[in-house]
């Protein structure tokens, strides 16, 4: 049985068009469009209507850096798959690609078959793994070519983090000399974690405890020396490299500089680094717990660089790093010493709307809305015109957007598994109506009709921006 839905009278807006058109969809994909009020677009005929009159009808957003179920300082991520996926779909959000960890000692087979054994069957939209490379060895090395062959395209290494993820500079250049080989794409967290940690111990030792001091050790200086390691680093293996949650000045000085140069490589920076600052790791009784994140929040006046970064194509893409821990019981494991604060903040669920706010201050244009949150992560990561675009042939994950909605961002009202939101109290004009995955409502006018399961694992081709 075919199944047709209509998504009739909204403004269709990709990274490249924005046109008033009709959307025809047929099992799952986008079979046609046509400009609405024309005989073409009369003559889509389907069981399921959707009416967008004065509504955007957008492809659903690609979040390319989520951590759903991820163990980190003896605890665990809040959000599942299950939930997770959820609160992906309730903000817009319809397809992840998180990270597989490969522990040290362990393959990188281990590691991916442990996060598909915890994504499958639980996932509300469709998902795919980047893998994160721990240990760096002849056999990892190998491995990393099977991979890439079955679709996982990307590997993540740290600079920081000593004794749990980190590479010193040979891992990394040997998996970079590989992914060059390979067609794999290095993505990289930039931060001297050796470095950092020394500062760490010094701040502890003269009683610097609470959690602004996290802010203030891992400086930006840090931050911009090792993003300019890691580009010279893949410049010596011929390989490109993405940098993960740009936050700082300098490190944008640094992409831009080696993409003035022409060289293959790229950023990404995320929300909490766009709208929040040091001011909120500085809350008072602990709160700023809530903020602590790595690369960590900066001075505000790093903001205007990152939204500089955005509208010139230095950085290209706004992913979550959705990496969620309740304030009770778990980022409370840092009461006292900040070195020992869970790292991670929630924002799946926020990121679409927040864009758009940026688009109703404007930040920044609706296709570049589009571009930096749909089409282009979807490029980078190997899912391009599948995800990331309203077009024959791409899965129909749509969003029906209302650009007029006003609300209030709270954790009373938001699905994500934590106990605060990041952006409590922020007014924002913008709201998810309806969400359709492979052409399924998953959302339906504000009222959840998805289901786990729903989505399935998505393998990759690598990166098109370097075909």
């Amino acid at each position: 049985m075919s199944s047709r839905t209509v998504i009739r009278g909204g403004l269709v807006i990709t990274a490249s068009d924005e046109i008033h058109a009709d959307v025809l969809i047929e099992d799952g994909r986008v079979a046609a469009l046509a400009a609405t009020g024309t005989p073409a677009a009369e003559a889509f005929t389907a069981e399921h209507v959707v009416d967008a009159s004065g509504k955007y009808v957008i492809p659903g957003g690609v979040d390319g850096h989520t951590h759903m179920e991820m163990p980190f300082g003896g605890t665990y991520a809040a959000d599942t798959f299950e939930t997770g996926t959820r609160a992906a779909a309730w903000g817009g959000t319809t397809t992840i690609v998180d990270f597989a960890i490969q522990s040290v000692g362990h393959s990188l087979r281990e590691g991916l078959d442990a996060w598909h054994a915890k994504a499958e069957g639980n996932c509300a939209v469709d998902y795919g793994f980047h893998m994160i490379v721990s240990d760096v060895n002849a056999e990892t090395l190998k491995e990393m070519d099977l991979l890439v062959e079955e679709g996982v395209t990307s590997f993540k290494q740290f600079m920081a983090y000593p004794g749990v993820f980190y590479s010193d500079d040979g891992q990394i250049l040997r998996a970079m000399q590989r992914a060059a080989d390979n067609g794999g794409l290095i993505m990289m967290h930039a931060e001297n974690g050796i470095a950092i940690d020394v500062l760490v111990e010094q701040a502890l030792a003269r009683g610097e405890r609470d959690p602004r001091f996290h802010g203030e050790v891992r400086k930006a200086l840090l931050e911009a020396e090792a993003t300019h390691r890691a580009i010279r680093l893949a410049q010596v293996a011929g390989a490109p490299l993405y940098v993960v949650h740009v936050s700082a000045t300098e490190a944008v000085a640094e992409l831009t500089r080696a993409r003035d140069e022409g060289l293959p490589v790229f950023g990404e920076t995320c929300p909490q680094y766009l709208f929040l600052s040091t001011d909120n790791l500085a809350e008072p009784d602990f709160e700023g717990a809530k903020y602590v994140c790595s690369t960590p929040l900066r001075p505000r006046e790093h903001q205007a660089a990152l939204w500089r970064g955005l509208r010139t194509n230095d950085l290209q893409v706004v992913s979550t790093d959705h990496c969620p821990f309740c304030f009770v019981g778990q980022k409370e494991l840092g009461r006292g010493d900040f070195s020992k604060i869970p790292n991670g903040m929630p924002g799946v669920e926020n990121r679409m709307d927040l864009l758009h706010q940026a688009v109703v201050e404007g930040r920044i244009s609706r296709r570049r809305w589009i571009e930096i949150a749909c089409a282009t992560p979807a490029r980078m990561f190997g899912l391009y015109p599948k995800k990331g675009t309203i077009a024959p042939g791409a899965d129909a994950d749509i969003v029906v957007y209302d650009p007029d909605a006003e609300q209030v961002v709270s954790a009373e009202t938001h699905h994500m598994n934590v106990d605060y939101s990041a952006y409590e109290g922020k007014r924002i004009t913008g709201r998810v109506e309806t969400v359709l995955s492979r052409g399924e409502p998953v959302v339906t006018e504000r009222e959840y009709t998805g289901r786990k399961g729903h989505g399935v694992y998505t393998p990759r081709s690598t990166c098109q921006y370097l075909n």
